[in-house]
């Protein structure tokens, strides 16, 4: 089901996006709509995480539209699409690696914080009291992804399922409407699986609109409220979890037809062929 005009946070509308020959997002459309949580789904290089590089500023497309809360993002620069409050994680994790979990989700509070050089040098009373909101929230964050009692520990020390979530934690201290999540559950076991899909819910029933690309099946329909799904730039089909797995379309994108099945085969068969026509070539030189 499409969200109405006044349920969407975000729109997309027509994006393309061309590198050389290359088209990695073709008339792309979708809704995100406030309050959910929607997923975007498709083999690799289908072109997902090019979608959240345009939404976010990274790039600009080259036709098309996305709004956010009614306002245009094509042209933002990065920074100004967070202070516009659009957050998000990356598939390869950027944390500041020397730097404790604390100061790391501090560092993501700094385009809402306004205490200039002047204040700083005089410490003004706002620039304390910023400080203290800002000290505040960064436990607020790191509290609500359970790693509070990490929060002295160095970035570059953590288990790769804490860095993940130090990462989240991070992007939520910028103080996101929307928070855009870049395959969070990637390289996690079941159980760490199962705790971020706890912490997935409980952001989004604090009021932040959560779009993410995920690979385990078993974390999208979990938690999803709409799924959205590519293939080779293009959206193939889009709606509930329960109705994208039933989708003809979703099933051949993922699982392949029969017909390219045997294709496979029969260029499987070609290949060994070729394997055994060079071995015996081989031999008879030999001799």
């Amino acid at each position: 089901m499409t969200p109405t005009a006044d349920a969407r946070l975000l729109s997309l509308v027509s994006v393309s996006k061309n590198f050389g020959g290359l088209r990695a997002v073709d008339s792309f459309d979708l809704n995100v709509a406030k309050g959910s949580i929607t997923s975007l789904i498709g083999p690799n290089g289908a072109g997902k995480t090019t979608v959240f590089n345009l939404i976010t500023g990274i790039y600009r497309p080259d036709s098309g539209s996305i709004t956010f809360g009614g306002t245009p993002l094509i042209g933002m620069l990065p920074h100004q699409v967070v202070e516009a409050g659009v957050a998000r994680t990356f598939q390869t994790l950027r944390l500041f690696e020397n730097l404790t979990c604390f100061e790391n989700v501090l560092a993501g509070q700094h385009c809402r914080c306004k205490a200039g050089l002047v204040a700083c040098i005089l410490n003004t009373q706002a620039r304390r009291a910023e400080e203290v909101r800002a000290h505040s929230e960064a436990e607020r964050c790191l509290r609500q992804l359970r790693i509070w009692h990490l929060r002295d520990e160095l970035a570059r020390n953590l288990s790769y399922g804490d860095r993940r979530r130090l990462e989240i934690a991070r992007a939520m201290a910028s103080g996101p409407t929307l928070l855009i999540l870049d395959e969070p559950a990637g390289g996690l076991n079941e159980h760490e699986s199962d705790e971020l899909m706890d912490i997935i819910r409980e952001i989004r029933d604090s009021g932040i609109t959560v779009f993410l690309i995920e690979h385990d099946m078993r974390v999208v329909m979990g938690i999803s409220d709409h799924v959205a799904v590519m293939e080779y730039g293009r959206k193939i089909s889009e709606g509930t979890p329960e109705e994208v797995q039933k989708d003809p379309a979703v099933i051949e994108a993922y699982l392949g037809t029969d017909d390219e099945d045997e294709q496979a085969e029969a260029q499987a068969d070609a290949r060994l062929e070729a394997d055994a026509r060079v071995e015996a070539e081989a031999g008879e030189s030999v001799q």
